[in-house]
């Protein structure tokens, strides 16, 4: 008996790839030989080179020392079938020790361990064979070639059975996982693999194949093309291309076939397998050996039933999760999958930071409303398009709202230049093309991580400033922006606590005949009282109120005091005087107003000539028809009208002689004109004015002598200010009445 153990058999030489009868074959088995002695290697090789199990050949792979080994099979991993292994090398146990961490340390539990020892007396085979999950444990001089052969067949069909029970599980594992977490964007993918493993495993085969289903079924894709929604073995690049990608006739022909058939089809290399649930369709393609037999082909269809509905769960979460984070008109990632992509850490810039920026289109109603929503949706479609194809992949994109897009980049790339030369031609929305202008705000992205929704908030604060800003189309985050809207939100969220809690109040400063010095009138004046910072200015809580809309409330609050403040005055012998009350453009916004300015002056009885409504010439200019309107019904009912600092903005004289007109406020800014031997031209043309027109006049901010004098002159007649009296709280102005006394 030679050392090898082989001179009893017959060896049979052929060359490596040289394959009998030209048979086809499906893979190879790799075999690892280790064994510091090269003739083993050899006459292994030699003796099994013909050798094939299920029409796959042996592929040799060649370790001499145990560290060599264990390189190897870190590299092939569980491709590796059979370790033939010998246990006495660089040391008497060092096959023990690469098999232990074979097991242990690199994890392969699927490969065969075929011990082969000239030295049996150092390892005990029982205990050895336990230990270490060993098929076999033979000497070498028991190894004759048929023995060799039926030991190596052996382990490879108990290889195979390993095998396909773990990808059995893995298939079943990927499929449970799928379904566990539908929400997930991978999920469709992870269970067609899932699929493609577990009917490999059913059949005995690797894995390796393709799930496929037509765009638009399970896919928002604009074509009809088929598309590989999973895939496992070599198919797995594949993964959400189109299937002529593969660029395999056979399969594109077999899967388009069995799509358009509804039908299985079995054929001897490969097999497509259909599924269908509600509607939600896809083939799934697998290559084979054999054709499939009757039993596989009911086993196949029980599993198919069962798994169809599975896949029409995966794809509804799919749409869900489409619906959820997906805009549905340019299949962008919407708002909330905006704030997502914001929340990741985005890849460093070479050359600056990363910006967010939001496209806001101007005027966009004007093209829903005159070109119809077809038009309009048309166009966003176009310039959705524009935006992916100026950026490609570098940049991420989104729709944020109806006409706002959302851009995120590092700044090279992003910013007001390169934006706007996107839109510097005309985009075709249907039969239309049409120029467009945007506003766009920016936010540099600082290494201090905030969250998605802040840095939104950010962009959208310098959107918003830009959109007020006229000399520029763009403006960029600045934190003191957020401060201020911070600062705004908070005096109008106290504002609206402290009118609640009745701690606003209304100050009267009267109004005087300048001939005569006797009092006319009062003009209700708003005051907030505030603990830490006094009274607050009405020039800044004023323009919080009506930004808030709380100015109808305090609005309407402030009229019902006036009115009951003047019929206590009545009460008390003051019969002759009347009340000013200034009315802002969103209390004639409110279609209650007319009614409830008649409605104080009924239920506290007093004469409609008695109440004065002031507004300013802004509020007249910004929606005349409305203001003209309701001042003319409310004129009819017997309301005095004024028009507060009169000459400060820039009256439409058209418009100014259809308001139904008592008095014209000379503004104070006006009357600080006046000087000693000087003439105040604007504040004589309004008085001139005034009584050309028959209307009376009222000089405000009367502080000296001098001034009241050079008004009385020109033919004002009215006066109020400092001169005269302040502001006062109404039991102070009671006192004030009944001690007060003209100075001539």
């Amino acid at each position: 008996m030679s050392p090898t153990g082989y001179e009893n058999d017959e060896l049979i030489f052929l060359e490596e790839d040289e394959s009998p009868e030209n048979e086809p074959v499906y893979g190879r088995w790799n075999i690892l030989v280790v064994d510091d002695d090269e003739e083993i290697h050899s006459v292994t090789r030699l003796a099994l080179s013909d050798l094939k199990l299920n029409n796959k050949k042996l592929h040799f792979h060649h370790a001499y020392s145990g560290e060599q080994a264990l390189k190897l099979m870190e590299q092939l991993g569980d491709r590796l079938a059979i370790v033939l292994l010998d246990v006495v090398m660089e040391t008497d146990d060092a096959g023990l020790v690469v098999a232990r961490k074979m097991r242990e340390e690199l994890k392969l539990m699927e490969p065969r361990i075929i011990l082969r020892t000239g030295q049996p007396g150092y390892a005990p085979e029982e205990s050895v064979i336990k230990e270490y999950d060993i098929n076999d444990y033979k000497t070498k001089t028991e190894l004759t070639r048929s023995k060799l052969v039926t030991t190596i067949i052996a382990s490879l069909r108990s290889y195979q059975q390993i095998l396909t029970i773990n990808q059995s599980r893995r298939g079943l594992e990927q499929i449970i996982y799928s379904s566990a977490n539908l929400l997930e964007e991978h999920s469709v993918k992870g269970f067609c693999e899932g699929v493609v493993t577990q009917i490999s495993s059913l059949l005995g085969i690797e894995s390796g194949g393709v799930v496929c289903a037509r765009a638009g079924a399970v896919l928002d894709k604009e074509d009809d093309g088929v598309y590989i929604l999973g895939a496992a073995g070599e198919f797995a690049q594949y993964i959400n291309q189109n299937l002529d990608n593969v660029h395999d006739d056979l399969i594109v022909n077999a899967v388009n076939l069995c799509l358009k058939n509804q039908s299985h089809i079995y054929e001897e290399e490969y097999t497509v397998l259909y599924l269908n649930s509600s509607g939600y369709e896809a083939a799934v393609f697998l290559k084979i050996r054999d054709k499939i037999d009757d039993v596989n082909k009911k086993l196949l269809e029980v599993f198919l039933s069962s798994i169809s509905v599975g896949y029409e769960n995966v794809n509804l979460f799919y749409r869900l999760r489409n619906a959820a984070f997906r805009d549905w008109l340019t299949k962008l990632p919407n708002r909330n999958e905006f704030i997502n992509m914001l929340d990741e850490t985005l890849p460093d810039c070479a050359d600056g930071p990363n910006v967010v920026a939001l496209l806001d289109i101007n005027h966009f109603s004007d093209v829903n409303d005159g070109l119809g929503q077809d038009a309009g949706n048309n166009l966003l479609k176009a310039v959705s398009e524009r935006i992916q194809n100026s950026y490609n992949d570098k940049a991420k994109l989104g729709r944020i709202g109806a006409d706002v897009f959302g851009i995120i980049g590092c700044e090279s790339l992003v910013n007001p230049v390169r934006i706007s030369e996107i839109f510097a031609f005309p985009f075709k929305g249907g039969d239309h093309t049409l120029p467009i202008n945007i506003t766009m705000g920016l936010c540099r992205l600082s290494s201090d991580k905030t969250t998605g929704i802040n840095l939104l908030k950010q962009t959208n604060i310098a959107l918003n400033r830009a959109k007020k800003d006229l000399n520029t189309n763009f403006g960029y985050y600045e934190p003191q922006m957020e401060e201020k809207t911070t600062w705004r939100l908070g005096m109008i969220r106290q504002l609206r606590t402290d009118f609640s809690a009745r701690k606003l109040e209304v100050w009267y400063q009267p109004q005087v005949d300048l001939v005569s010095e006797k009092i006319v009138g009062m003009e209700a004046l708003l005051r907030w009282p505030s603990e830490k910072e006094g009274y607050i200015s009405p020039a800044v809580f004023v323009p919080l109120a009506e930004y808030s809309g709380l100015i109808i409330e305090i609005g309407a609050w402030v009229l019902e005091e006036s009115c009951q403040r003047l019929k206590e005055l009545i009460n008390k012998g003051f019969s002759d005087i009347r009340v000013a009350v200034n009315i802002s453009m969103p209390q004639f916004r409110d279609p209650e107003f007319v009614q409830m300015v008649k409605t104080a002056i009924i239920e506290h009885q007093i004469n409609p000539a008695q109440l004065e409504l002031e507004i300013t010439e802004s509020v007249v200019m910004d929606e005349p028809q409305i203001v003209v309107e309701s001042l003319k019904e409310l004129k009819d009912f017997g309301v005095k009208i004024a028009i507060d600092d009169f000459g400060t903005g820039f009256s439409s004289m058209s418009y100014l002689q259809q308001l139904p007109l008592d008095r014209l406020k000379v503004d104070r800014s006006f009357i600080n004109e006046i000087k000693p031997n000087q003439s105040a031209f604007i504040a004589e043309t309004i008085v001139t004015l005034g009584n050309r027109l028959g209307l009376q006049t009222i000089a405000e901010g009367i502080e000296k002598r001098e001034q009241a004098s050079y008004m009385l002159k020109l033919g004002c007649d009215e006066a109020q200010g400092f001169l005269y009296a302040k502001p006062m709280p109404f039991d102070e102005l009671v006192t004030f009445l009944q001690n007060y006394k003209p100075s001539h």
